[in-house]
């Protein structure tokens, strides 16, 4: 009780004003909480448990495939029913070849762009009518060429092709190449240079004969790279007497 009432009782009482009794009142105290156990723990919430990971994608082994291939268009019927993917999901269609397949100089371009993908064909877009007057240009007509590409579906965005889809495609160019029968390849581009010969930059490796196959191979710019540096074409006019000399050779 508090000393101040307890202290005025008193006083009613001394002056004989009747006070009820009042048990004293206990002291007040909060209630001490109990101290957390492990026992007493909320348990913490379980991870969810991860869900595996699709597998990703592994295309066919093409080599079976294109080593059944006995003829040109049974090879094109191969890459048309080939499933490769990403490339062959987003692409309208596969691009097998253009040109005259008896011809005695095979072109091998790097990857169809957006208008080869449309067109079902390589090199028909401005890049593919500069290799055709590039071509011309050392007298060499629709007849003299035989035209396709080391990927043979348009990689989305028109980017580059990525070493696994040039290696998952190898197999196709090899017999492409088999089949075909030319003598000499012409190497368009970097890509190609790099894919078919093995040897990096095509800056300082333009008309330099490669093998490739046990073919000779001639590395020269890509078309698209000379529209966009016209100041090359001396070089690569070069890089073409070249190519007319081996194939009049």
């Amino acid at each position: 009780m508090d000393a101040a009432l307890r202290s005025l009782l008193d006083w009613y009482a001394q002056v004989g004003v009747d006070v009820p009794d009042i048990a004293p009142a206990r002291p007040s105290r909060k209630s001490a909480s109990k101290p957390r156990t492990m026992r007493d723990a909320k348990p913490a919430a379980a991870k969810p448990t991860p869900k595996p990971r699709e597998p990703a994608f592994k295309p066919l082994d093409a080599a079976p495939i294109a080593a059944k291939a006995k003829t040109l268009d049974e090879l094109r019927a191969a890459i048309n029913a080939y499933d490769a993917g990403v490339l062959s999901d987003g692409a309208r269609q596969a691009v097998f070849s253009r040109g005259n397949p008896a011809a005695d100089l095979m072109v091998i371009g790097e990857a169809p762009g957006r208008d080869e993908d449309i067109a079902g064909e390589p090199f028909v877009g401005r890049s593919g009518q500069l290799l055709d007057r590039m071509l011309g240009a050392i007298g060499l007509g629709a007849d003299d060429v035989y035209v396709t590409n080391v990927i043979n579906w348009r990689p989305p965005n028109n980017r580059n092709p990525e070493d696994h889809e040039i290696e998952m495609c190898r197999p196709f160019l090899n017999r492409h190449i088999e089949l075909a029968a030319p003598k000499v390849l012409l190497l368009v581009g970097g890509v190609s240079l790099s894919a078919m010969a093995g040897v990096t930059g095509i800056m300082k490796n333009h008309g330099q004969w490669q093998e490739v196959n046990n073919l000779p191979a001639l590395p020269i710019y890509h078309p698209a790279f000379l529209l966009r540096r016209p100041e090359l074409k001396k070089e690569a006019w070069l890089d073409l007497l070249e190519l007319r000399a081996k194939l009049i050779g």
